[in-house]
């Protein structure tokens, strides 16, 4: 695959909101509001395009290995909203099978207004069935129901007089008051399956994929048709752009050689100050990239 001809975007996977064993740093487990602010504010000052935060209710004990800290998506990018000004708020991932659609278009369509339209909507078919159990939502046949509440959100999101008729949604006569400000609210799509690209693809505005090396990511994008302005999203290892600058910038061109169109940065930090320090040299690092034409 030919290296990204795009200039690349670049956002944060927000440490402390979501704390994975092996990829979070152990400052994290004690860290703050005020912490996490200072981290939102640097990253909106130094330009970087959006900021993540993921969505979980309840992790089973038996899951524990995924990581237990998820700060609530809605509250927490709400929260972040006040802080900055221009950084855009991406929920990675919104599980849809939680929701209904129109939930998610009254809750994030507000968010999007009080944030002047910065909602970035990253959505999931969702992996941990004890969850959906919990929560009374259905597990069997959550692709399709996944793929129904795609198709409502896009008929909804930002419009005040909602219709949708699908498979398992079917509503108008219906007024959603605010809804987003955006004409069109990105959709962002999670996944590791060829399945979930093609989702993306058909559905979405962009693919977020985790977990997957670089020949399983090529193979895969190899495999579908993707559009002009279509969002490959992928996310870095943990980076150290102060002590290893060289190393840092070798993951994020093997990304982009593989068709990232924009690059998720999880950082290495000893506290939040030093991740701020990690930001600013990490946003040295990448200017050159930035200012391809």
């Amino acid at each position: 695959m030919k290296h990204n001809t795009t200039i690349p975007r670049f956002g944060i996977s927000t440490p402390i909101v979501v704390q994975v064993p092996g990829v979070a740093s152990p400052w994290e487990a004690d860290a703050g509001v005020d912490d996490l602010t200072e981290i939102a504010a640097t990253a909106d000052r130094l330009g970087f395009d959006y900021l993540t935060c993921a969505e979980h209710v309840a992790v089973p004990t038996s899951a524990e290995g995924r990581g237990v800290a998820y700060w609530d998506p809605l509250s927490t990018l709400s929260f972040l909203a006040a802080s900055t000004e221009r950084i855009r708020l991406a929920t990675s991932v919104l599980v849809l099978g939680y929701h209904h659609p129109l939930e998610i278009a009254k809750r994030y369509g507000t968010l999007d207004r009080l944030s002047s339209g910065r909602v970035i909507l990253g959505v999931g078919v969702g992996s941990l069935e004890e969850e959906f159990d919990l929560l009374g939502a259905a597990w069997r046949g959550r692709g399709s129901r996944a793929d129904d509440a795609m198709r409502a959100l896009r008929a909804s999101l930002s419009q005040r007089r909602p219709e949708y008729h699908g498979e398992h949604y079917d509503y108008d006569g219906l007024i959603v008051e605010p809804c987003g400000v955006q004409e069109s609210i990105p959709l962002w799509v999670g996944g590791r399956s060829l399945r979930s690209l093609r989702r993306a693809v058909e559905l979405g505005d962009g693919w977020m994929p985790f977990g997957l090396g670089v020949g399983a990511l090529r193979d895969l994008l190899g495999q579908a048709d993707v559009p002009t302005g279509f969002e490959i999203v992928l996310g870095t290892a943990p980076l150290d752009p102060i002590w290893d600058p060289g190393r840092a910038m070798e993951k994020i061109t093997r990304l982009l050689d593989s068709g990232a169109t924009s690059i998720t940065c999880t950082l290495t930090a000893d506290s939040a100050a030093n991740y701020s320090e990690q930001l600013a040299a990490l946003t040295e690092l990448v200017a050159p990239l930035r200012e391809e034409k």
